[in-house]
């Protein structure tokens, strides 16, 4: 623990200190705690959500805290394997420091257990440090992450209490669904190119789709409801009718560049015969006056 007496007095060593005093004793489905020489990095152990591929598990990781604290976010770091986020990476969190524009200061080291078991059965979506294994995986892991030691903290299996038949209350499954619903994994940006290709195809879907509807729409007032066509083939009519209208188009307007490119070369033919003609005559009346003198003085 930090005993530094500056430090004590920032806002974020006193409020740090005091939500260790309120995490002091394990829960029985998280636990956490700061280093003893650094108060703004944690170590902490949660518990796999019930009913799910993790329910087995015990998984431990990192919490830093910037200085800052609370106002701005702190960083989570899995270190237990889990197949579901990257190892020794920091997590891309709206909660995390990935996203300090969605962050409250109201948040706490708590808030952010209950997120991270409130969003481990959950599509990772590509964000940052994101992992998308198998049920079969996940469960595999989730039943040798007992048998992890951290070299700090010592066996995961001492860090929580017992698990019993009512362990969970319904308040704190509220207050993790809460949380699941206002917080959410953002993609990330340097992760975008297989993303960036799975999305553009999700939205050029979603566009055919509406312009489907808006065609089907406006056909529909302008025609009587009595036609035997349906809808989407009156649709796939008219797209399969764009493309010749296109192509009639192109040869036209290779036409008319071919018709431009004959008068520009017939316009400079013409100006290079008049330059010609120019030069020759100028050359003819330098040399005539001297060929008649000559002539002149012969007779």
């Amino acid at each position: 623990m930090d005993d530094n007496p500056l430090r004590r007095k920032s806002p974020a060593v006193k409020r740090l200190m005091r939500e260790a005093q309120e995490l002091h004793q394990p829960t029985e489905d998280y636990f956490a705690q700061p280093m003893e020489d650094n108060l703004f990095e944690w170590h902490f152990t949660v518990r796999g959500p019930a009913d799910t591929d993790f329910e087995q598990g015990i998984y431990h990781g990192r919490i830093l805290l910037p200085p800052e604290y609370p106002m701005k976010p702190p960083s989570i770091i899995m270190l237990t394997p889990n197949g579901r986020f990257e190892l020794n990476k920091k997590v891309c969190l709206s909660i995390s420091g990935h996203h300090p524009e969605s962050w409250q200061p109201s948040w706490s080291i708590r808030t952010a257990l209950l997120a991270i078991i409130g969003f481990m059965p959950t599509h990772g979506l590509g964000a940052i440090g994101s992992l998308d294994y198998t049920p079969e995986e996940r469960k595999l892991l989730a039943k040798k992450s007992r048998e992890w030691k951290c070299p700090t903290c010592g066996p995961m299996t001492s860090h929580l209490l017992p698990r019993t038949a009512a362990s969970r209350t319904s308040s704190m499954q509220q207050e993790i669904s809460d949380i699941v619903s206002h917080l959410t994994f953002t993609e990330p940006k340097e992760n975008k190119v297989a993303g960036d290709q799975d999305g553009e195809g999700q939205q050029e879907k979603a566009d055919l789709v509406k312009n489907e509807e808006g065609t089907e729409s406006s056909q529909a007032s302008s025609q009587s409801s009595s036609q035997d066509s349906p809808p989407l083939v009156r649709q796939r009519q008219v797209e399969r009718s764009i493309p010749p209208m296109q192509a009639e188009g192109q040869p036209s307007r290779a036409r008319h560049n071919n018709n431009n490119n004959t008068l520009s070369n017939m316009l400079i033919c013409l100006l290079s015969t008049a330059i010609i003609c120019l030069m020759l005559r100028r050359i003819i009346m330098s040399v005539l006056p001297d060929f008649e003198s000559t002539a002149s003085q012969h007779l």
